[in-house]
């Protein structure tokens, strides 16, 4: 039987990777994008869901599916304040998530942050150790949690900061070995491949997957 599956932040940098996967995958008939805009595609699977995340609760009917992927996230600079970036990448991945819990959906993916601690003295790492922390305990029969390193892809929007960090490990990838592998920047394609096919293998329990081995998953393009 075919599946359903939710993705929420299409339009960012993982979930653009993700959005043609999903489509294009004989597991689902139907493909649910959840967005403030809408992602400029049509396709006989697809359909958009246009809201704002405040208003995520009144639209639980419209959130029914049986895998659920969460590429949304954000930077504290682009958010412009702590509180702002809390909104985005803590209540409402831990809003939606609850809401697809509630309609019984099966597996939950999640693209979270090398580092992710609720320890952690890095206010970033630490809202998303936290948010991680929330989801745990939902009742899905599968939670992945994928922590990649630097992300590398073609964004919409300039991110010095990134740029930069991307052209430095660059340089350093060759002496990134042992258990340094897992601070070498990463495609965000191989990402989007490596929450599929872990979606495919219909595993159960809590799952990490550091930026190493979500390269490995992700290594190879999918058929």
């Amino acid at each position: 039987m075919q599946k359903t599956a939710l993705l929420v932040g299409a339009t960012g940098l993982v979930g653009g990777q993700l959005l043609p996967l999903l489509l294009a995958s004989e597991r689902y008939n139907r493909v649910i994008v959840v967005g403030r805009r809408p992602v400029p595609l049509v396709h006989p699977k697809l359909e958009q869901r246009i809201l704002h995340f405040d208003e995520l609760e009144s639209h639980r009917l419209q959130l029914i599916a049986d895998d659920v992927f969460c590429c949304l996230g954000t930077t504290l600079r682009q958010a412009g304040s702590k509180e702002a970036f809390y909104r985005v990448d803590y209540l409402y991945v831990v809003t939606l998530a609850a809401l697809a819990a509630a309609n019984f959906a099966a597996q939950l993916l999640v693209v979270s942050a090398m580092g992710a601690s609720a320890k952690s003295r890095f206010y970033y790492n630490r809202v998303k150790g936290e948010m991680e922390d929330a989801l745990g305990p939902l009742p899905f029969r599968a939670i992945h949690f994928f922590r990649p390193s630097l992300l590398l892809g073609s964004r919409p929007e300039k991110r010095l900061g990134e740029q930069l960090g991307a052209v430095v490990l660059r340089v350093l990838q060759p002496a990134l070995i042992g258990p340094l592998r897992h601070y070498r920047a990463i495609e965000a394609a191989a990402v989007a491949r490596a929450m599929l096919r872990a979606a495919e293998q219909e595993t159960s329990g809590k799952h990490v997957h550091l930026s190493e081995s979500i390269r490995q998953k992700g290594a190879t393009r999918l058929h």
